[in-house]
């Protein structure tokens, strides 16, 4: 499988800026916190921003995620908190995507929902890969899961960790009353990444 090519920014070349834009109720939150957990359980610097209303659901719902070389290679990140250039963005939801369009580097990774987001007004310019998540997850019979699909299809475009570390992180951040659905979401983020696999550069 050929993966996605980090495209160039002005940040430090061995870290990599990721947004993720999306309503309340799309798991953006739980999902950015899974990244940079398995990151750093890797060995690797990662740091995570999250801004959101105070809705439950349907307000706006957004998370940064910067992840770094391995500990022993590099010193701390600096990125954070203002990405003033991002390498990708995963946008689950057409509203609130806020700084998405003006910061995405040219080349830049757009994955998109496109059970809710239109492909066609992405713009030019990016990577742009389009993944049903919404539909794909009501599918596998479980419709919370939609943003472990685009988590899915995001490391398998942009191999930033494992799925075994993604898997791992997802579980152990699911508080005891949320449990049941650790199997659900490894299940969704499973079928985002077979849903790109051979996606070409």
């Amino acid at each position: 499988m050929q993966t996605m090519t980090p495209p160039t920014t002005d940040a430090r070349p061995d870290e990599f800026a990721v947004r993720l834009a999306g309503i309340g109720g799309q798991g953006i939150q739980l999902i950015g916190k899974t990244l940079a957990l398995a990151a750093t359980r890797a060995g690797r610097h990662a740091m995570l921003a999250a801004d959101y209303g105070g809705e439950m659901r349907g307000g706006p719902s957004n998370a940064s995620v910067v992840v770094g070389p391995p500990v022993a290679e590099a010193p701390r990140l600096r990125s954070l908190p203002v990405l003033p250039a991002l390498h990708a963005a995963i946008v689950a939801n057409h509203r609130f995507t806020g700084v998405v369009p003006e910061r995405l580097a040219p080349g830049a990774v757009l994955l998109l929902n496109s059970s809710v987001v239109d492909p066609a007004g992405a713009g030019e310019g990016y990577q742009v890969t389009a993944v049903p998540a919404t539909r794909l997850a009501a599918e596998l019979g479980v419709p919370q899961a939609g943003g472990f699909v685009l988590l899915g299809a995001f490391i398998a475009l942009v191999p930033l960790v494992s799925e075994e570390s993604l898997v791992e992180a997802m579980t152990s951040l699911l508080p005891a009353y949320r449990r049941q659905h650790a199997e659900g979401n490894a299940r969704a983020l499973r079928a985002g990444i077979e849903t790109v696999a051979g996606v070409a550069a």
